[in-house]
């Protein structure tokens, strides 16, 4: 078995990090890519199949009683039925795209980006900051925002392929730029 490390840097706003990744450090990005494609996935097959999931009690009720700081948009969100129908529909198919997204490593940045944004939304409604402000709804955002980082879905995954697909000679990520924002 062959390792070695690999030197980071980068740059944002003016602020540089650096440092070394450990090249077997690849194995437990894929596994954050399929832990959270399993996760996504069977949470939203488990809904799809139940066919009973409705967000409307959840809503108008958690957030409040909980003491979300946006309890009130997630009222008004619980109280608009067709936000409502919407939700029903889009939280059951979202998790289970993100999920087959991320097993398949098809669309991962993308699906990433739309798990991170479920979090993002699953962490303000389900406020829970007895124990500090970090629970496993930011924790989850984090992992989905790290596996977009990695390019997660370059490694055993579609994108790879998808990645170096040529149109007229040229792979498809050189020909068309913004496609690197959805897939890798």
């Amino acid at each position: 078995m062959s390792s070695q490390e690999v030197r980071l840097r980068s740059t944002v706003a003016g602020f540089t990090a650096e440092g070394r990744l450990h090249t077997l450090s690849i194995w437990f990005i894929l596994a954050l890519r399929l832990m959270m494609g399993v996760a996504f996935f069977q949470s939203g097959f488990e809904k799809v199949l139940s066919g009973s999931f409705s967000a409307s009690g959840y809503l108008q009720n958690a957030p409040p009683a909980n003491g979300s700081p946006v309890a009130d948009l997630f009222v008004t969100m619980g109280n608009t039925a067709w936000f409502v129908d919407f939700v029903n529909v889009a939280v059951p198919w979202g998790e289970v795209l993100i999920g087959l997204g991320l097993l398949a490593g098809a669309l991962t940045r993308l699906a990433a980006f739309w798990g991170a944004f479920m979090m993002l939304l699953f962490y303000l409604g389900n406020w829970e900051i007895s124990h500090g402000y970090i629970n496993g709804d930011f924790a989850y955002m984090l992992v989905f925002l790290s596996v977009a980082a990695f390019g997660a879905g370059r490694i055993l995954g579609l994108d790879a392929y998808v990645e170096q697909y040529e149109i007229s000679g040229q792979p498809l990520v050189e020909r068309y730029p913004w496609t690197r924002y959805f897939l890798g």
